[in-house]
């Protein structure tokens, strides 16, 4: 008998709930269509139990899907794109799928949450596919936003919903399962993807790591195959068009030592014999770099987003990868007028295992290469870490030293400065970095009756430092800089709290700590949060400190996976400074907080607080009464932004809905803003990506 449907339409709490049901009262759905706005631009259509969403993607084109609700069904029942009105299948029947693995997190040894030394995949873990029984519907509107929620989701002690955002303005969607625990003590890895009964594409497209393309047009897949590529993309591509798969590009990569290219994407047949059928998608390595490998958290009751992001094409993967490569800049720091991109902490060894291990010194090492295709025009080394010899003997010590100077200067050019830095370690507690404005020849220890400047024919001064009086003292004559390296976690776990008193941290000549995203957390809009709660603190303290972002890598090679774990720190400089002129002008820009910071797809120019820029300190007006300006340009769609202020004792959020904007744009706003009472400002910007970026400290008075 043919199944007929029936629809029936109710008002509930002034919404508009849609029942769709059959004659036979089987696999009834429930559409929540309360918060669905149809003057978004979106359009709605029910036909049985199928819902279809028509979203405009820009270019006077429209993306569509077609989503089957039925029990057993692929949820993508069809996935299209429209050029010039006539709408082209780019794949079908293929469903959103996903492996959860879960382990335990060491809350107990170290510093809880914040944990980075730990081993999760060394302990008992286990790996499960995600279950999804389709349940209740509903279609809400947010800004330029729209997002379809299916409830059903489960594994093993997880349960929540898969929800599917679409981005008005670009062909572009995100599928996340959005699961909870109650478990605590979790640790989570996942691998996601679209997957299908039959190979739903006629070609696999890639960037191999050299940023050549590569295609498989295999009609005979075999099994599974992980892929090390650049940018983080695989495209499946049909007649109609073709279709990218790509993570968030800094939110999906955990902290590691290491940014060695785990090969982050999979495509083929019965995926670690896990997902049955033939699939595309992104994927974890389980062992990490096999260093340290602390996964993502799972805090009991967060909402882990396991998601990736689609892009819909009528064209072809190369033109498809292209389009990728925007929304980071093709993996590279946009240059912006007036600032110079500058990036700290690297371990890379390169005088100790090559210039002074004998072995041929290269013209032009690839670590140089690789950071000026990231659009880097400033490198700031952390050497020597465990590798040299920073108390002696002397003689060694200098020569190390030397060496470090000497392959600094040859390297630096117009627009490239690699300059000297170590994370020495001592003196002060836990670990911290040193910046020096020129070449410094300085030794970490001081024996009895040496002087604390010595001089002679071939270094000039040197100093000998023994212990944290000497180390100030060293930084004020040279004028120096140096801040608290991955703060409360790591070797700095308890710092820079338990120095906050000392007279070095009170001194200007410590600037404050650093930014990197430890730990990892998919429940949180935005990457860092240990470090941007110090901030917070440090401004509550009334130090007037900073917070540049920091690497913190080994290996930097061509091969690497380098973007996703990089940051940047915009400093304003009008001018590259020359190596053999010195550098002050980069010390003085963040000494003075004249920069911002940004995983690289969200650039903020001129932040003011009431027309004065961070770093300043200002008067406010009596009544608080405040204007923040700031010009933000973006990739993917924002967020939100906040304006972060304190009184020295709380700290204040004023959440700026950016829900409406749409990828690539470029805003100035004014925001009136009541800071009665407050001592400090500052600003961050987050996206639908969770890339960020965020401002120093403007103070009052």
């Amino acid at each position: 008998m043919k199944t007929k449907l029936k629809y029936l339409f109710l008002l509930i709490s002034g919404g508009l709930v849609l029942t769709l049901f059959n004659t036979n009262g089987a696999n009834a759905q429930v559409v929540n269509l309360k918060n669905f706005n149809p003057k978004s631009g979106v359009s709605l259509k029910t036909d049985h139990d199928h819902v279809t969403v028509t979203w405009p993607a820009g270019s006077n084109s429209n993306g569509r899907l077609v989503l089957n609700l039925s029990k057993d069904a692929p949820l993508f029942q069809s996935v299209q794109l429209s050029s010039n009105g006539i709408y082209k299948q780019i794949i079908n029947d293929v469903a959103p799928q996903f492996i959860l693995t879960v382990g335990k997190r060491d809350l107990v040894s170290q510093n809880g949450w914040n944990i980075f030394f730990d081993k999760v995949p060394s302990k008992p873990h286990h790996s499960y596919k995600v279950d999804f029984n389709k349940k209740d519907v509903s279609v809400s509107t947010s800004g330029s936003r729209t997002t379809v929620t299916i409830a059903g989701v489960e594994a093993p002690n997880f349960n929540g919903d898969l929800e599917i955002t679409l981005y008005n303005g670009q062909p572009l969607f995100n599928v996340a399962a959005v699961i909870s625990t109650q478990i605590d003590s979790t640790a989570i890895l996942y691998d996601a993807g679209l997957v299908a009964k039959q190979q739903p594409v006629k070609t696999v497209s890639w960037s191999d790591v050299y940023e050549h393309l590569q295609t498989d047009n295999s009609n005979q897949p075999d099994t599974a195959k992980n892929l090390a590529v650049k940018y983080r993309t695989i495209i499946g591509s049909n007649t109609g068009g073709s279709i990218a798969v790509f993570p968030a590009p800094h939110q999906y990569f955990y902290p590691l030592d290491e940014a060695f290219n785990l090969k982050f994407v999979w495509y083929g047949n019965n995926y670690r014999n896990m997902l049955t059928g033939y699939g595309l998608g992104i994927r974890q390595e389980l062992n990490g770099d096999k260093r340290y490998v602390p996964w993502f958290n799972a805090p009991p009751g967060t909402k882990q987003r396991l998601n990736f992001f689609c892009l819909l094409s009528t064209g072809d993967a190369a033109g498809l990868l292209a389009n990728v490569k925007r929304y980071t800049h093709n993996d590279s720091y946009k240059p912006l007028s007036g600032y110079k991109t500058m990036t700290s902490h690297f371990h890379n060894e390169f005088i100790m295992s090559v210039v002074l291990a004998g072995k041929p010194v290269p013209d032009n090492p690839s670590f140089v290469d690789v950071f000026k295709r990231l659009g880097v025009n400033i490198v700031h080394l952390a050497e020597f870490h465990y590798t040299a010899h920073p108390k002696g003997p002397d003689e060694q010590r200098l020569r190390e030293l030397k060496s470090l100077f000497e392959q600094c200067r040859r390297l630096s050019s117009a627009n490239f400065l690699l300059l000297p830095g170590e994370e020495p370690n001592e003196f002060f507690g836990g670990h911290w970095l040193e910046f020096f404005p020129k070449p410094v020849y300085w030794i970490m220890s001081r024996k009895p009756g040496t002087s604390l400047v010595t001089t002679d024919a071939e270094h000039g001064k040197v100093y000998h430092i023994g212990d944290k009086n000497d180390m100030l003292a060293l930084l004020k004559a040279e004028n120096g800089l140096a801040w608290t390296a991955h703060a409360r976690t790591k070797g700095s776990t308890g710092f820079p709290d338990a120095y906050k008193e000392e007279a070095f941290f009170k001194s200007d000549r410590f600037l404050g700590a650093a930014w990197k995203a430890i730990p990892a957390d998919l429940s949180q809009p935005r990457l860092g949060k240990r470090a941007l709660d110090l901030l917070d603190d440090m401004n509550n303290w009334g130090l007037q400190k900073k917070m540049l972002s920091e690497a913190d890598l080994f290996t930097i090679e061509p091969e690497n996976e380098m973007y996703a774990h990089l940051n940047v720190n915009y400093l304003q400089l009008n001018k590259q400074p020359e190596f053999k002129a010195g550098w002050q002008p980069v010390l003085d820009a963040l000494q003075q907080g004249r920069f911002f910071s940004t995983t690289g797809e969200i650039l903020i120019a001129d932040f003011k607080v009431n027309g004065h820029q961070s770093g300043e300190t200002i008067n406010l007006p009596a009544d608080g009464k405040s204007t923040v300006s700031f010009k933000a340009d973006w990739t993917f769609p924002l967020n939100f932004a906040e304006i972060v202020s304190g009184d020295g004792k709380k700290v204040y959020r004023k959440c700026i809905n950016l829900n409406y904007t749409k990828a690539f744009g470029a805003q100035t706003f004014t925001v009136p803003v009541d800071l009665k009472g407050r001592t400090w400002a500052r600003l961050e910007i987050w996206d639908a990506a969770v890339n960020g970026a965020f401002t120093q400290t403007v103070w009052f008075k």
